[in-house]
């Protein structure tokens, strides 16, 4: 069975010490030969310019191929093309197109007066200029203010229609929830490439946290066993054991592809992606 193409998202640092550890995620992963790596943005667009460094830095010193997430957040529609225009001024030319979260102490998104009001019409005014390829999220339960599975999958399509060229999960737990998205997605008429989004659970209780957030059903089996585990010391084998038997699912089930969410900690991921067979290659040269 042929080995996955692998992608992997990081988030910007906030302070010296995350830069090194952003540094440290990138050559510790960096020899797998990655199709592509993204970096986040803050929630609200808290980390905008973090972001644009984070992705500029990356982008000119370790030749992988870097996407940005861009969101409709807190910018006009001016200002948000102006940041994609440096961006492919700077060779960067990937772009994950998102609504972004509410601001915190916000409970609803709202548009800026002037900004991009979804991130269909961000899709499409970026498709306009001919000069990014355009990925896109996908929540294979649906997202949490979608009124149906069925309404999120419509609006994925639009998504893939205002010029996207393939999506990315939110993170689940069983394989089977994946084949019956991507199933329900090619009834929808969606046609582009749906690559599954993993997570390596670093910290239990953050992962049970952001899985309530996004609307991720957590199996009974893996709370029992997390909770074994946390008290036998043994989080990490179960984390690396769990997302293996994930990965080797979806590639028996005819995945390509796997992007793996690092949390800027990158052994787990590492660990899993030679545990799957991924050889690594060339490091890449220390900052000067």
């Amino acid at each position: 069975m042929p080995s996955p193409a692998v992608s992997f998202e990081f988030f910007p640092p906030k302070s010296l010490s995350g830069s090194f550890r952003l540094w440290d995620c990138v050559n510790t992963l960096a020899p797998l030969d990655p199709r592509f790596v993204s970096v986040t943005y803050g929630a609200g667009g808290t980390t905008r310019q973090l972001t644009h460094e984070a992705v500029t830095t990356i982008h000119d010193t370790s030749g992988l191929t870097v996407a940005a997430h861009l969101t409709c957040v807190d910018a006009t529609k001016a200002e948000t093309l102006a940041i994609a225009a440096d961006y492919a001024k700077g060779g960067v030319t990937e772009i994950v197109a998102l609504r972004g979260d509410a601001p915190k102490g916000a409970t609803n998104f709202e548009a800026q007066p002037d900004g991009f009001a979804s991130s269909v019409d961000l899709i499409a005014a970026l498709a306009e200029t001919g000069q990014f390829n355009i990925r896109v999220g996908a929540y294979p339960e649906k997202h949490p203010e979608a009124a149906s599975q069925a309404d999120d999958i419509a609006f994925l399509k639009r998504k893939i229609d205002a010029g996207a060229t393939s999506a990315i999960t939110q993170f689940f737990f069983e394989a089977d929830t994946f084949f019956r998205f991507r199933d329900a997605c090619v009834k929808a008429g969606i046609d582009a490439p749906i690559i599954p989004g993993i997570l390596p659970i670093e910290n239990w209780t953050g992962a049970q946290k952001f899985a309530a957030r996004c609307g991720t059903s957590i199996p009974q089996v893996v709370v029992d066993a997390f909770t074994n585990a946390t008290r036998d010391g043994t989080t990490d084998l179960l984390a690396t054991a769990l997302a293996t038997e994930l990965c080797d699912d979806l590639i028996a089930g005819g995945v390509e592809h796997l992007h793996f969410y690092t949390l800027n900690r990158p052994e787990l991921t590492r660990d899993i992606c030679h545990a799957l067979g991924l050889a690594p290659k060339a490091q890449l040269q220390n900052v000067a």
